[in-house]
């Protein structure tokens, strides 16, 4: 018989990179969950009657599905099922990676990135749950483009605006052959004023709104 979700609260597990850890841009200090986009649309579901539980787990400089040459543990796709089996059971998950793959080291451009998410999304399916927990729905969001690097990270992410050119659409067309959910962040905010590459306090409280109003949606199928 299948186990239901814990005590009826649907668990959500985000799963990203520094956008979404909340990293304070040209500082290396962290804005509160409450800030957070996660944090943001935990509080717009609950208003809107939602009983959730979100659940982060984002990681600086993380990639889709390649390695930090100088920082280990930054391959995305490594670990995952057991990420997974670890929260389950969960009702959705949102992935929203990718600017990392621009980073100056790789040559990377969108249709690489959309190939590492689709590896994520087939990850995900393959996670070893219990019997009887079901398989999470997933949703890809795409992060908003790149602007002009600028700041300390500048070095790290040059070229970087011109390299992730069509993500959006990339992510879009493995989504929909992935049979998974898709949102479009540069839809409703861009990257970064300060730095062009992660997310300022008030883009964060514009996402996690949004993006709100998405999930709410899709947790009438799920």
């Amino acid at each position: 018989m299948p186990v239901p979700v814990e005590g009826k609260c649907r668990q959500i597990l985000v799963y990203g990179d520094s956008l979404t850890w909340g990293i304070i841009p040209n500082t290396r200090g962290r804005l509160p969950f409450e800030a957070r986009w996660p944090g943001v649309m935990e509080h717009h579901l609950v208003a809107r009657g939602r009983r959730v539980r979100i659940i982060e787990d984002c990681l600086n400089g993380r990639r889709t599905a390649w390695e930090d040459p100088y920082k280990p543990g930054r391959n995305g796709s490594v670990g995952i099922e057991q990420c997974i089996e670890i929260h389950s059971p969960l009702a959705l998950v949102i992935v929203m990676l990718g600017t990392n793959d621009f980073q100056s080291m790789h040559q990377h451009n969108a249709w690489h990135s959309a190939q590492g998410v689709a590896a994520l999304v087939r990850a995900i399916r393959r996670a070893p749950v219990e019997p009887g927990m079901p398989s999470p729905d997933i949703l890809v969001v795409a992060p908003p483009p790149i602007r002009a690097p600028s700041g300390p990270i500048a070095p790290k992410f040059l070229g970087a605006e011109n390299r992730c050119a069509g993500l959006a659409n990339a992510y879009e067309r493995v989504a929909t052959e992935e049979k998974c959910r898709f949102f479009d962040a540069g839809r409703v905010t861009t990257s970064s004023v300060v730095d062009g590459v992660h997310l300022d306090a008030d883009q964060h409280a514009t996402l996690g709104q949004a993006l709100a109003g998405a999930v709410d949606s899709l947790l009438e199928d799920v």
